[in-house]
């Protein structure tokens, strides 16, 4: 079994046709935490680390092998809760953001929250230490982008995103930093780099860790 703590319900379909597609077998406890997110974004991710830790707790007594944290806002809190889980705790972007950094130099970053900016870009920095690269990672805010997700406009949330990836210029590769961006994949249109999300590859990495593997 594999945890997925998400910070939106949103998700749970999606990571469930995922899983349904290149995992079958694989059985997912989904948790669902909207109130660490909303936390997280007035005060830091460090505010709500007691509650992920205690979500983790809750995942492995439910008889998770690992746990995938699916918000990258919070993600490196998750990360650092696997310390006294005693199963893998992972962060849905870190393929991701190896892949990025595999792509080339010039790193552009997409989010819709501006909370989620500044963890993703020191993930891919990390990335980039780990694998020996130097990279130039740009940031860029998505306005307008999360009131329409939060009004529940989700077509419209990830035509923004779309548009917002096809007016990036100067990237070897765009990174989408939120699992909820994904679907603007099928949007694009003028992008003419790669254009990263985390869904897949990150449930690919926890299908692994509760493998075993």
């Amino acid at each position: 079994m594999l945890a997925l703590l998400h910070t939106s319900p949103v998700h749970v379909p999606v990571f469930d046709a995922l899983r349904d597609e290149a995992h079958p077998g694989l059985e997912l406890l989904h948790l669902v935490a909207e109130d660490l997110l909303h936390r997280a974004r007035l005060a830091g991710p460090a505010a709500v680390a007691d509650d992920v830790r205690a979500k983790v707790r809750e995942a492995v007594d439910g008889g998770a092998r690992a746990v995938l944290c699916t918000c990258s806002t919070i993600g490196g809190v998750a990360e650092a809760a696997a310390a006294g889980a005693g199963v893998p705790v992972l962060r849905v972007d870190r393929p991701m953001a190896g892949a990025a950094v595999a792509a080339g130099p010039r790193i552009v970053v997409l989010a819709a929250l501006e909370s989620t900016l500044r963890p993703t870009a020191a993930l891919v920095e990390e990335e980039a230490r780990r694998a020996g690269r130097a990279v130039e990672v740009r940031t860029v805010l998505v306005e307008d982008a999360w009131a329409r997700f939060e009004a529940g406009d989700r077509e419209g949330y990830v035509r923004r995103v779309a548009d917002a990836a096809d007016e990036v210029t100067g990237a070897d590769v765009i990174v989408l930093a939120q699992a909820s961006m994904a679907p603007a994949e099928r949007l694009l249109g003028t992008a003419r780099v790669p254009v990263l999300s985390s869904p897949r590859p990150g449930l690919a990495a926890g299908a692994a860790a509760a493998g075993g593997r």
